[in-house]
């Protein structure tokens, strides 16, 4: 989960080499990347595997510094390019997640893709190898004892830090819809938690995570996060951790708000969402609208309702703190995402909704997988067979 740890390769949106940062050819547009987050499993017991740097050495022999290790050692994450258009970001995908698979399955694993482990885990879990790690463990203490959680990080270009934070503040009020569909961590430690999104409520433990601040400027940021790294609740820079930040070190806004997605086409669901906002809310920015602000507290607490009922349940309305369907907020996403995708995005965009309407999100599926024989190796398998977009 958290990006400060990568131990090598560069982030979405500025690969290492001219070469690897490069466009689609013919398609101008805005840059788009993911960072993804998944668990080696043992295709036996079903239950976690220690041996998550051996398939990165492995899977690394030709994806080099775009396939790296996590915080515990049943972690895996990976980088794509960036891309202007969806149906490339899908092939790319598609190639890290068979690269990956294949590295674990010569070494007798499998490869899933989940906001929470299904099974049981240790905690403390092994952590991996790196004096950083070492160093999180020193600051946050048993705060990376739960930390066995995965999620997937879209990158969406900008031009300078100014337009980035005025993006951040129009996205702001969608980030519970946005978790409310990538909702995929339904599972901790063998019991249903009840929640479509556990890993959301255990992420949100860390002292600079969850919807950032509404930013009235660049300076309002560098002092706010300058006086977090004074006092030390920041370790750097890297470690800012809400769901919408500026990388730190490449020209990109960064959505972290949403689960591991089951499959890649999952994934393509989230990157047109966030996709479709940015470039509204670019829009909405050049033509010097105001964001909305919502009050922090019924911000959060839309979260916790997202976390709850994903997209089946009920969300709250920003605007009259009521309940309504969050199939209702799901379509004022849509309403305002699509408009604003090229043309090019417009068919996978489409798509990758009429599948959310129709199958839910990953929690859906993974507690449907669980009740044809209640039995959570059931869920696992399943998780296994989507991951590289196999359907059951």
């Amino acid at each position: 989960m958290k990006s400060q740890k990568r131990t090598s390769g560069p982030a979405p949106g500025q690969p290492r080499g001219a070469a690897s940062h490069r466009r689609d050819a013919d398609s101008p547009g805005v840059l788009v990347g993911a960072e993804e987050e998944y668990l080696v499993v043992d295709p036996m017991s079903r239950q976690l595997s220690t041996r998550a740097d051996k398939v990165v050495a492995e899977a690394a022999a030709e994806l080099g510094p775009r396939v790296g290790t996590e915080l515990t050692r049943y972690q895996v994450e990976v980088r794509t390019h960036p891309h202007a258009t969806l149906a490339a970001l899908g092939e790319d995908l598609r190639h890290l997640r068979h690269v990956v698979a294949q590295a674990a399955s010569r070494l007798g694993l499998r490869i899933i893709s989940s906001g929470t482990p299904v099974l049981g885990q240790h905690t403390p879990p092994p952590l991996s190898a790196g004096e950083r790690y070492a160093q999180s463990l020193a600051t946050f203490r048993a705060l990376d004892h739960e930390q066995t959680v995965c999620a997937c990080h879209i990158h969406v270009e900008m031009p300078d830090l100014a337009t980035a934070l005025a993006v951040s503040n129009h996205l702001r009020p969608w980030l519970p819809v946005l978790l409310a569909l990538s909702g995929n961590s339904p599972y901790w430690e063998g019991q249903d938690t009840g929640y479509d999104s556990w890993r959301s409520l255990t992420w949100a433990r860390w002292p600079v995570a969850g919807p950032p601040p509404y930013f009235e400027s660049t300076a309002h940021f560098e002092d706010l996060v300058g006086r977090l790294i004074t006092n030390r609740t920041l370790m750097d820079r890297s470690g800012i951790y809400w769901d919408i930040r500026p990388s730190h070190h490449v020209p990109t806004l960064e959505v972290r708000v949403v689960d591991a997605a089951s499959s890649p086409d999952d994934t393509l669901l989230l990157a047109a969402a966030v996709k479709g906002l940015a470039c509204a809310a670019l829009t909405a920015v050049r033509q010097g609208q105001t964001a909305p602000r919502p009050e922090p507290e019924m911000l959060r607490a839309a979260y916790w309702r997202a976390a709850r009922d994903g997209v089946r349940g009920q969300s709250i309305d920003l605007d009259s703190g009521r309940l309504r369907p969050a199939a209702q907020a799901l379509a004022q996403l849509w309403e305002t995402a699509l408009p604003a995708l090229p043309a090019q995005d417009l068919t996978l965009a489409d798509a990758a909704r009429h599948r959310l309407a129709g199958q839910g999100n990953g929690a859906d599926r993974q507690r449907a997988a669980y009740r044809q024989r209640h039995h959570y190796n059931d869920v696992v398998d399943h998780l296994i067979r989507q991951f590289t977009g196999m359907r059951d």
